[in-house]
């Protein structure tokens, strides 16, 4: 009994200071223990417990006791069980993801002829242009929907697509046996957009799982993650300086990132409906967007031309139909701007203020029909190309909005055509069944 009284006898926060029986004399409280002293218990030494550091299961930091503040028994004994860890060690480097390079992006299996023909100038093939009109190479590979394609502008062998089977596909396109070069994997949802880096093999890529994701093509490696709250539907670089782009997504939010912080440095404000496309002016001090304002009731900020460096719209006023547009084009060299319109037409727009609607003149002989359908000029701008819902690509004469050829490429939708950056009779397009072709 007196060795359970020792034990027990002393007074608590916890429990009572008097016990019953008889009345006896208590020997004197023990002296307090100095502030900074960490209590261990006598029965069994064990080390000391860091205490703010401790980490509980869901990754949150316990915030540190102040010094000299008094412990109960019953939390004593809760940090007496806890796990002892110790001084965290600074962040380990991220874990790098690769995906499968399936084949190869070199250029030394290509034949000559084409070898000849990527090393050409611009100039010397647009002598001999033509409108593409047979089918060049099939791309077998995704098993979805593809939602855009690209050339890469320095190494024109290579074409990128992105589709909603969550990958992107870079495509060594002309060569002889395996033409599926490489097969990123790293979005966990459908991939919206894609787009070559003007620094080199480099793919920008944004999709469904809220994110931007850069890729070394060469290394096969993400070297590069920018996380947003909203579906990212659409990206482009600033012309000016590679280091920049533009996203816009299902939020209405437009947002101009920097590669080398990795960070937003400014945001275009509007109370936007979703962004459907966005483009940047050739000098890259403006940039149009197109939303869908079907849910508003206001057509008005269906197209907006932005300041970039003021982050102000020029205009709200640009389109007021009752459609909206999923694709925007700026000329290459003319003073205009186009926009494909779900109403089954092209309109055509003044690149300079007040950025009129040309109402005399459109392109019209191609189907939309609520696809996200995407069209493109020509090297020269001398011609455009429209996908269309028949599954047949359009090319109309810029100037006279005529149609000049149609060429059957799918059986269902033709979804986003792409002009070869050197050789201008070669032109790329992707489908809703998931196929990817090149013709010439």
């Amino acid at each position: 009994m007196d060795l359970l009284f020792g034990a027990y006898g002393g007074a608590s926060d916890d429990e009572g200071g008097g016990g019953g029986g008889e009345d006896k004399e208590l020997p004197a409280p023990a002296s307090k223990r100095p502030r900074s002293e960490v209590y261990t218990p006598q029965q069994k030494p064990s080390p000391p417990v860091t205490l703010r550091h401790h980490r509980f299961p869901t990754g949150t930091t316990e915030a540190p006791l102040s010094a000299g503040r008094y412990v109960s028994k019953r939390e004593r004994a809760i940090l007496a069980a806890s796990p002892r860890v110790s001084d965290p060690s600074p962040p380990s480097p991220p874990t790098v993801i690769t995906s499968p390079v399936v084949g190869t992006i070199s250029d030394s299996d290509l034949s000559s002829d084409i070898l000849a023909s990527l090393k050409c100038q611009k100039n010397i093939h647009a002598r001999n242009k033509k409108v593409p009109d047979r089918l060049s190479v099939a791309l077998h590979g995704h098993t979805k929907a593809v939602n855009s394609v690209q050339w890469s502008q320095s190494h024109g062998h290579l074409l990128a697509s992105a589709g909603m089977d969550h990958t992107v596909h870079v495509w060594n396109v002309w060569r002889r046996n395996q033409q599926k070069a490489c097969v990123f994997k790293f979005h966990n949802a459908a991939v919206k957009d894609v787009r070559w880096s003007p620094q080199g093999l480099s793919l920008l890529s944004c999709g469904y799982d809220g994110s931007s994701r850069l890729v070394d093509v060469e290394k096969g490696i993400e070297t590069q993650l920018f996380k947003e709250d909203q579906i990212v539907k659409v990206i482009k670089f600033h012309p000016g300086d590679s280091n920049l782009f533009l996203s816009g997504g299902s939020k209405g939010f437009l947002r101009l990132w920097d590669i080398r912080v990795g960070m937003v440095i400014r945001e275009y404000l509007r109370g936007l409906g979703p962004i459907l496309d966005i483009e940047f002016s050739a000098d890259g001090k403006h940039f149009i967007s197109s939303s869908d304002t079907s849910k508003s009731r206001v057509t008005e900020n269906s197209i907006i031309v932005w300041d970039v460096s003021r982050q102000v719209p020029l205009s709200n006023q640009v389109y007021t139909e009752a459609y909206t547009c999923p694709c925007i084009r700026y000329h290459p060299s003319d003073a205009c701007f186009v926009a494909q319109s779900n109403g089954n037409y092209i309109a055509i727009f003044s690149a300079r203020a007040p950025f009129k609607l040309d109402r005399y003149q459109r392109y019209e002989n191609h189907g939309v029909w609520g696809f996200p359908i995407k069209c493109n000029f020509s090297l020269d701008g001398q011609e455009l190309a429209s996908g269309s819902s028949d599954g047949c690509i359009y090319f109309y004469s810029h100037r006279s909005s005529e149609l000049v050829r149609k060429i059957k490429a799918f059986e269902q939708a033709c979804i986003d055509v792409a002009f070869h950056p050197v050789m201008p009779n070669v032109i790329a397009s992707c489908s809703w069944t998931g196929e990817v072709c090149v013709f010439e």
